[in-house]
């Protein structure tokens, strides 16, 4: 797996040695109340980086990992697209870093993996992933409605976006 380096991050494959600060990272209220997992983050974050469907990037600022990244594509030449998500820790949120991390991602799934198209899907509700995820060039497609179970138990509506090569900022 390669490391891909941004304007303020590195993305960088995940070791074991990341899975207690990712885990710290998703147990925000903040950041769990989008990228549950279940009571064991650890587990969670252990089967994150495990998972053979999707490619997932450490997150460092500094030398410090401050989040995660990950893509996962669609092979059929007829439909050949990525999907990316990204949770960031809340204290370095604001600083450009998830905006970096995903353009970093971007061009190297549009120029090195040969795709068109990338998608993302954040809660309809989370103001602020979507005008991070619209700074890097996704457009609304539309709602996903009841799409994700909220941490209640009830269901929130999803925000399908997506972002050509050519929109990309």
């Amino acid at each position: 797996m390669t490391t891909l380096r941004g304007d303020r991050v590195v993305l960088r494959p995940p070791t074991d040695d990341d899975i207690p600060r990712l885990a710290t990272i998703r147990a925000h209220p903040d950041v769990y109340r989008f990228w549950r997992g279940g009571d064991d983050l650890v587990a969670a974050v252990t089967e994150d980086i495990a998972d053979e469907e999707t490619v997932g990037f450490a997150i460092e600022r500094d030398g410090f990992v401050v989040g995660w990244v990950q893509y996962g594509e669609e092979t059929d030449p007829d439909y050949a697209s990525a999907g990316v998500d990204i949770y960031v820790d809340p204290a370095a949120q604001r600083q450009g870093i998830a905006s970096d991390a995903l353009r970093t991602l971007a061009r190297h799934l549009f120029d090195d993996r040969g795709h068109h198209r990338l998608q993302i899907d954040p809660a309809a509700h989370n103001d602020a992933a979507i005008a991070c995820y619209e700074s890097v060039g996704f457009r609304r497609v539309g709602v996903l409605q009841a799409y994700e179970r909220s941490p209640d138990g009830g269901w929130h509506d999803g925000l399908l976006m997506d972002m050509l090569r050519d929109q990309l900022r």
